[in-house]
């Protein structure tokens, strides 16, 4: 059973920093990829990043592009998201998931963690 568990949110003003983990347990042969999602006030929830366990990653949303990172530990078990220069149309709720790349690497979710950025 995958099994995958978020940590590093919290409160903090516009223009800091937050680095979120996402450590991720079990294993399926189509696991591939593990991503960060994010639900902000008003809007769908949308694929902010993504990392393929072999090597590779993308950032899905421009708006966050240059600021946001997602990178992994040695033992890919664990998935990070650096957070640089929050804003406050950052804040939401952040969602650690995994899945096959090319299948939107969405099959198994955390429970998320909450960003909060003041202005």
């Amino acid at each position: 059973e995958v099994q995958l568990e978020e940590s590093g949110g919290g409160s903090v003003q516009a223009g800091g920093s937050l680095r979120l983990s996402c450590s991720h347990t079990g294993y399926t042969t189509s696991l591939n990829c593990v991503a960060w999602f994010r639900r902000v006030p008003g809007k769908e929830r949308e694929r902010v990043a993504r990392i393929y366990t072999a090597g590779g990653n993308t950032v899905d949303i421009d708006s966050v592009k240059g600021r946001f990172a997602i990178s992994q530990d040695h033992a890919k078990t664990r998935v990070y998201l650096q957070m640089n220069d929050l804003k406050s149309d950052d804040t939401g709720l952040y969602y650690c998931a995994a899945g096959g790349w090319f299948a939107g690497c969405s099959d198994y979710w955390g429970r998320g963690t909450q960003v909060t950025v003041s202005s």
